[in-house]
């Protein structure tokens, strides 16, 4: 009888043992198909299509004047405004070069990706190739949360903007039309709610009709544009000068503050906070890596769009903010059109500025929304590529090669979001969603050169590990600065992407039936 016990016993413990095994081989291998790799051969043989797929039209001078027109517009003629009154002062300049920092060695990482792997998707294809499917999938809900909302808070800014012109000729639209449900203006020392932001509305339905033509043909009217606001910032730099107020810079960093809410303003804290809050003003360029399987010459020209645009536009927006915090003392700053009310502070002396400042600043800002939401359209279709979000939208229409069904898309989200919500809540999501793109590139690159030395590199970052160490530990120090209920709304964001994933995209994923029909 005891032998019978013990025999039932080692029986019930090796049932138990191989129960265990075969649930432990299962989550391993679960885990697998999670973080399985898509095959960089492969992602480069897909993009060198031409039926059907995207078609390389743009050149260098294209890329550096769609990163001028992506990253100059929102930081100078939007964000500099609330980033000094709320957290730096006149200190914002040193933001604005801790910022280009970070870009600077993000960028170096971006031109590697971008000249190895010259794919539609920008970080999230990259991701794909290093990090396996999940994180990738987990970067491209970044990439939208950051696209999207960037899209959204230039149209705000835009809409400020227009309003603030269109007053200076007597036409005042409803209030219930100025701002979006969520967000308020001061008229004649009253609050005032609005019920949708209709111009925010409306330069995303105009720029959307110039996406459905041909990519070739959306640069030339972006080129047009960035001639036309770089000459203007260039005036308000110029004739500025002449009206500098050196007592507006003293003292040059505010002294720390805290609020009765708890939160702190100025000091290093502030700066720091102001260069994460501007942070997302310099995304011109990872728009730019979106465009890689349209470029001619990727391989060449992706690294010099990248790092022309990104220096060019980091000396741009040092200048106007010292200008601008000259001319006006930053606690009169925190309004959607900022520049516009510099000029009209000063008065007769430069009156005739204002107009061509104002029209250059729609004009900029209208170029921003249209690379961002170029971009936007490419993050859609190169995720829909794989199957990770549904196939009609990597349809590309036969002869204007756009992703039409993708740019459709992009452009309700966009409107939605920008006649709904505040232009503050707006800046600092996508600050802390580009944040994280661009640390995820840095520390891609430190994997890629382990995992896959071999792969031809045109360009190669310097200086591996250190750079893109340091990129990376920039891009978290502003990451931490920016504040908790910031992090709430990426978190509540990044629930939702991966119940998406796993109701949608692990099981429509190509990779995964590819694996399948494998086995």
């Amino acid at each position: 009888m005891a032998e019978g016990l013990g025999s039932g016993l080692q029986n019930r413990v090796q049932q138990f043992e191989s129960a265990w095994y075969l649930n432990l081989q299962g989550k391993i291998f679960f885990m697998a198909k999670l973080f399985r790799t898509k095959d960089t051969a492969a992602m480069l043989e897909e993009a060198a299509r031409t039926d059907g797929g995207l078609k390389r039209t743009l050149t260098v001078t294209n890329l550096v004047t769609l990163g001028i027109g992506a990253i100059v517009g929102t930081g100078i003629f939007v964000l500099t405004g609330h980033a000094a009154a709320d957290h730096a002062g006149p200190a914002l300049t040193i933001s604005f070069l801790i910022s280009a920092l970070g870009c600077v060695l993000a960028g170096l990482c971006y031109a590697e990706f971008a000249a190895m792997i010259p794919v539609s998707g920008s970080v999230y294809s990259y991701s794909y190739a290093t990090m396996g499917e999940f994180l990738a999938w987990f970067i491209g809900w970044d990439l939208i949360l950051e696209y999207l909302f960037a899209c959204s808070t230039v149209a705000v800014g835009w809409s400020g903007y227009l309003q603030n012109l269109l007053e200076g000729i007597g036409v005042v639209l409803p209030q219930s039309l100025q701002c979006s449900l969520f967000d308020h203006k001061i008229v004649n020392g009253e609050t005032v709610h609005g019920l949708i932001n209709f111009p925010a509305v409306c330069v995303v339905a105009i720029v959307t009709a110039f996406l459905f033509s041909s990519v070739k043909q959306s640069a030339w009217v972006n080129n047009v544009i960035v001639v036309i606001k770089v000459c203007v910032i260039l005036l308000f730099i110029g004739f500025g000068l002449s009206y500098i107020n050196m007592d507006n810079w003293f003292p040059y960093i505010p002294e720390r503050i805290i609020d009765e809410s708890g939160h702190s303003h100025f000091g290093w804290s502030g700066i720091f906070r102001g260069a994460a809050v501007v942070f997302f003003a310099y995304i011109g360029f990872d728009a730019l890596s979106t465009t890689a399987q349209e470029t001619r010459n990727p391989q060449r020209d992706m690294p010099r769009g990248i790092l022309f645009s990104l220096a060019i536009c980091a000396l741009l927006y040092v200048a106007v903010t010292a200008v601008l915090t000259g001319i006006i003392h930053y606690s009169n700053l925190h309004v959607d059109a900022p520049i516009a009310l510099a000029i009209d502070s000063v008065g007769e002396g430069l009156m005739w500025l204002g107009p061509f400042i104002k029209l250059g600043a729609l004009a900029g800002l209208s170029s921003v929304i249209l690379v961002m939401m170029l971009g936007q359209s490419r993050i859609y279709y190169a995720i829909s590529s794989d199957g990770l979000l549904p196939g009609a939208l990597s349809r590309v229409h036969h002869r204007s090669g756009v992703p039409r069904n993708a740019t459709i898309l992009a452009s309700i989200a966009t409107g939605t979001i920008a006649g709904l919500l505040p232009l503050t809540v707006l800046g600092e999501l996508v600050s802390i969603g580009t944040l994280m793109a661009f640390t995820i590139v840095c520390i891609s690159i430190i994997v890629l050169r382990k995992t896959q030395p071999a792969l031809k590199r045109p360009f190669k970052v310097p200086l591996v590990p250190f750079v893109p160490l340091l990129g990376a530990a920039i891009c978290l120090l502003q990451m931490v600065s920016l504040p908790w209920n910031t992090w709430v709304r990426l978190f509540i964001w990044t629930a939702v992407g991966i119940i998406l994933y796993f109701s949608y995209g692990f099981w429509h994923s190509k990779l995964r039936k590819k694996d399948q029909d494998e086995e």
